[in-house]
C-alpha cells in the first residue's frame, strides 16, 4: 500500500535524478526508448493476456488496440526524435541588432505524473510514457485500480527496465492518485473522465503545473450518416467499433444520427453487421466485458428504461460482465440518452430530417465538444463542409478511429474532451518546453533602446524605434 511518504520519497527521488541532467541527451534518450521497446516485445505475452483477463478481450485485439499500437508509437518517436529535438535556428531581426541568431531550444519539464485509464491499460501508459522519455522527463504512472492485472503487468515491465529514479509505476484507487497530484510535478498527462479532469487540473492549479487531458467528451461522440451514404459500408464501421472493448473507448461512437429517408434500412444493415462480427455475443469468447459490476448495472438500467425502443440486443450476463450490442430508436435528440457519453456497447439513433440538417449541427455544436466526430455520406463537399465548422479533437468521413494510426498528426480533444495534444512529435512537443535564447554580441551595440531619450542629441531614437517596430 502506498503512502504520501513513499509517493514523496519518490518524487524527490525523480527530482533529484533529472538534476543530474543525464536524461538531457538525445542518444541516451533513443537508447531508453529502445529498452522500453525490447521491454514491450519480451512482455508481450504478459500484457496482452492482461487485457485479456482485465476486459475479456481476445488476443488479437489486445494486441492490435493496445500493444501493436504502442509499438508503432515508440517506433514512430525513435525515427524523429533527433529532428524533433534539434534546436531551431532563426534571425533575430533588425530590431535586435547587433545580434544575428536567436535559438530555440525544446526542454524537458522535469519529473511528469501520467495518470492512465482502464480501457486500454497498456497504450495509454505506455503511449504518453513514450512521449514523456522522448522529451528528456523522468515519470511516474499511477495506473488504474480497475484492470489489475494489466497494472501488475506494467509494474514489472516497467521495474525491470528502468530505475524508479527514471520510471515507476504506482497502483492504487482514487486515493493514491491523490497523494500524487499533492506533490509538485512538473507536469501532468491524465486520460480519463471530464469530471476527473476538472479535478486534475484543481490540484494540479495549486502548484501551477501544467496539465495535457485526453477527455472522453462530456455528451458523446456523434456519427451522422446522410442519406447518401453507403449503408452497408457506415454499418460495418459503426458495428465494428461499437464491438470493440465493449464500447468502451473515448472516441467511440456514442450516438448516431441517421438521415429519416434511410433509417429503417440502416438498422437493418446494423442488425446484419452486429450478427455477422459478433454472433451471440454474450456466447462468443471474442467479445470483450464491461470493466466490472457497476459499469454492467449502468448499462444495464440505461437498456432497460428504454426497453420499448430497443431494437437489437438489450440482454446482458451479471456473471461474465458482457452486454450485447444494443441498438436504440428511434431517439429524440433531446433525450437524456444521446446528452452523455455512455461507455458501454449501448447504440443510440436519433433521427432527422435532411432540411434540418443544419439544425441537427446546431444542437451538436450547442453541446460540449466531443472526442471524436464521425461522417458517413458520398457527397465530399458536404463531409468537408461539416467537418470544418463543427469543433471536436479529431475524425474521420466514411471511416471510424484510424485517424489516431495516422503518423505525424496530432490526437487531442477541445473543452470537455481535452487540452492538449500527443502522438509522435506532437508527444513530444506536449513534453517539453520551448525556450528561446538570443545570442547577444559585444559589439556594433548601439544606444538606441537606452535612455535618454529626450534632448536634441536623443531625438533621433524615437524615429528609428518607430521605423523598425512598425
Amino acid at each position: 500500500m502506498w503512502t504520501q511518504e513513499m509517493i514523496h520519497e519518490l518524487v524527490t527521488k525523480q527530482q533529484k535524478y533529472f538534476r543530474t541532467n543525464e536524461t538531457l541527451d538525445v542518444n541516451w534518450r533513443i537508447k531508453q526508448l529502445k529498452r522500453l521497446k525490447t521491454a514491450v516485445r519480451i512482455y508481450e505475452d504478459d500484457l496482452v493476456n492482461a487485457i485479456c483477463e482485465d476486459l475479456g478481450r481476445c488476443e488479437a485485439e489486445a494486441y492490435l488496440a493496445d500493444v501493436g499500437s504502442l509499438i508503432m508509437e515508440i517506433n514512430e518517436t525513435i525515427a524523429g526524435l533527433r529532428r524533433w529535438s534539434r534546436p531551431e535556428l532563426h534571425l533575430s531581426g533588425p530590431a535586435c541588432f547587433p545580434s544575428i541568431f536567436t535559438h530555440v531550444y525544446k526542454m524537458p519539464y522535469g519529473t511528469t505524473l501520467i495518470i492512465s485509464p482502464f480501457n486500454f491499460p497498456v497504450l495509454l501508459a505506455l503511449g504518453p510514457l513514450t512521449a514523456a522519455l522522448a522529451g528528456g522527463n523522468t515519470c511516474v504512472i499511477k495506473a488504474s485500480s480497475k484492470s489489475p492485472a494489466s497494472t501488475r503487468a506494467l509494474r514489472k515491465l516497467v521495474s525491470e527496465t528502468f530505475p524508479e529514479k527514471y520510471v515507476a509505476v504506482v497502483d492504487g484507487g482514487h486515493d493514491v492518485a491523490d497523494m500524487c497530484l499533492s506533490e509538485r510535478f512538473n507536469k501532468i498527462f491524465y486520460t480519463g473522465s471530464p469530471a476527473v479532469g476538472s479535478h486534475v487540473m484543481e490540484m494540479a492549479s495549486k502548484n501551477l503545473t501544467p496539465v495535457a487531458l485526453e477527455l472522453g467528451g462530456e455528451t458523446g461522440n456523434w456519427a451522422i450518416v446522410r442519406h447518401d451514404a453507403d449503408l452497408e459500408d457506415a454499418a460495418r464501421k459503426i458495428a465494428f467499433f461499437k464491438i470493440m472493448n465493449s464500447g468502451q473507448i473515448c472516441i467511440n461512437v456514442n450516438q448516431v444520427a441517421v438521415e429519416e429517408t434511410i433509417y429503417e434500412e440502416f438498422v437493418d444493415c446494423l442488425r446484419s453487421e452486429f450478427d455477422r462480427q459478433i454472433g451471440n455475443a454474450l456466447e462468443n469468447p471474442e467479445y470483450p466485458h464491461l470493466i466490472n459490476r457497476a459499469a454492467f448495472d449502468k448499462c444495464e438500467a440505461l437498456a432497460e428504461k428504454h426497453s420499448d425502443r430497443i431494437l437489437y440486443g438489450g440482454l446482458g450476463d451479471p456473471d461474465t460482465l458482457r452486454f450485447e450490442p444494443t441498438i436504440i430508436g428511434p431517439i429524440d435528440i433531446n433525450e437524456e440518452i444521446v446528452k452523455h457519453e455512455l461507455f458501454c456497447p449501448l447504440l443510440p439513433l436519433v433521427p432527422y430530417k435532411e432540411s434540418e440538417e443544419d439544425v441537427l449541427l446546431e444542437a451538436i455544436a450547442s453541446r460540449e465538444h466531443g472526442l471524436a466526430f464521425y461522417v458517413f455520406t458520398r457527397d465530399k463537399k458536404r463531409a468537408k463542409e461539416i467537418m470544418s465548422t463543427q469543433q471536436y479533437g479529431g475524425g474521420c468521413i466514411n471511416e471510424v478511429c484510424v485517424h489516431l494510426m495516422v503518423k505525424g498528426v496530432p490526437f487531442n480533444g477541445t473543452g470537455h474532451s481535452g487540452i492538449g495534444a500527443y502522438h509522435g512529435e506532437w508527444g513530444f512537443r506536449e513534453f517539453t518546453h520551448p525556450q528561446t535564447v538570443l545570442t547577444g554580441s559585444t559589439r556594433f551595440n548601439l544606444p538606441l533602446r537606452e535612455h535618454p531619450y529626450t534632448g536634441p542629441d536623443n531625438e533621433w531614437k524615437y524615429k528609428v524605434l518607430k521605423l523598425f517596430q512598425r
